[in-house]
């Protein structure tokens, strides 16, 4: 197996670790009321969801299409 589909394949579980972890923080009380008041997720949350969504499409990407020979 190539470095790449490796880095691919770390990329894509550590980006669906960020997610769950995003999504479990939008289920708290403290973001359940921050989102009430002030209508948005708090930046913490947002940044899980975002770096989650990103590592997770890259790692996908590499695992996918890394490296053809």
């Amino acid at each position: 197996m190539h470095w790449t589909r490796i880095l691919g394949i770390a990329l894509l579980v550590g980006g669906i670790i960020l997610l769950l972890m995003g999504y479990d923080a939008t289920e708290s009380l403290g973001e359940e009321l921050h989102r009430e008041f002030l209508g948005s997720y708090t930046d913490e949350t947002r940044w899980y969801l975002i770096g989650g969504g990103v590592m997770a499409a890259v790692g996908l990407v590499l695992t996918l299409f890394g490296a053809r020979r």
